[in-house]
């Protein structure tokens, strides 16, 4: 029997090309760092009754009152605290928001606006799904969202993050078009890759972690709040050793009310007290200070970048 010798070709997303990640070009983080690390945290609202949510045990009929109000503590609770830990630790964040968060506690964003952290659209609500809306429908989602934020922080936010990292076909066109410079919903790489868009467009995707972020590590995988801490604590120091060789970008994902629960965050101050420890050696920035940087690098720098 003979075989075909070809590889098969399969359906792609057509948005980047293979770039192994030791065949690239080397440049430097601001200061000649070469590890940026930067704080995704998640501000979540979710319907009351109805939706979808993340569960710390397994919800009954709704209205599920055990996992709504276990993740409305966060944001009257877990988010204080984790603010107060970033303060004392002197590390800015990069504010990933559910526009309905406006309406339900505005107080939230005054702090993180006081602390002059940076703010990125998260959809309108955790309690849908935007990759499964026509495109005319996920696009007025992506424009509302954008709008409420406008309004309240005087600016569009320029970086997105999907609620429940759900994408159409279509996501990063839309969000391209609407005016974002970069997406968080990727995970497929520890340095910035340029997307493909439609009409010869491009948008960056900045490194979003799946593996030590706290909805999978604590929520799914039942990890322990020290073995997330210890995660967090591991990966900062092998990826400090990597970056030697080239630039690399190390994102941590938190929602407060995982994280902000009292024993929990215990262990995240363990994890993040030993980051900040050595922040002389580190760029502890934002997201949207990594996609500033990459965008100013001359072409060809950055995989998918043109001429790359």
């Amino acid at each position: 029997m003979t075989h075909p010798t070809t590889p098969p070709d399969l359906p792609s997303h057509g948005r980047y090309a293979y770039s192994a990640i030791t065949r690239r070009p080397v440049y430097d983080w601001p200061g000649g760092k070469r590890l940026a690390v930067y704080l995704g945290v998640n501000l979540e609202h979710f319907a009351f009754g109805t939706g979808l949510g993340a569960e710390l045990a397994p919800g009954g009929p709704q209205p599920d009152v055990l996992n709504y109000a276990w993740r409305d503590y966060g944001n009257r609770v877990g988010v204080w605290r984790m603010i107060e830990l970033f303060d004392a630790l002197a590390m800015p964040a990069s504010v990933l928001v559910n526009s309905s968060i406006y309406g339900y506690c505005p107080e939230v964003m005054e702090a993180f606006r006081a602390r002059g952290d940076e703010i990125l659209g998260h959809g309108r609500t955790n309690s849908e799904r935007q990759g499964i809306l026509d495109e005319a429908s996920e696009a007025a989602l992506i424009a509302e969202t954008s709008a409420v934020i406008a309004a309240a922080e005087g600016k569009a936010p320029k970086g997105w993050l999907g609620p429940w990292i759900s994408q159409s076909p279509v996501t990063p066109d839309l969000l391209a078009e609407n005016g974002y410079g970069y997406l968080l919903d990727w995970c497929q790489d520890d340095q910035p890759v340029w997307f493909s868009t439609r009409g010869g467009g491009r948008i960056l995707s900045v490194p979003y972690p799946q593996e030590l972020n706290d909805i999978p590590a604590i929520v799914a995988r039942k990890d322990s709040a020290s073995q997330f801490a210890d995660m967090i604590i591991d990966q900062f120091d092998e990826m400090l050793e990597q970056s030697r060789a080239m630039p690399l970008v190390m994102g941590i994902a938190l929602h407060p009310y995982i994280v902000g629960q009292p024993y929990r965050l215990r262990q995240l101050r363990r994890a993040l007290a030993h980051i900040a420890a050595r922040r002389d050696d580190v760029w502890l920035t934002t997201a949207g200070a990594v996609a500033d940087h990459v965008a100013a690098l001359p072409e060809g720098i950055v995989p998918g970048s043109r001429g790359a």
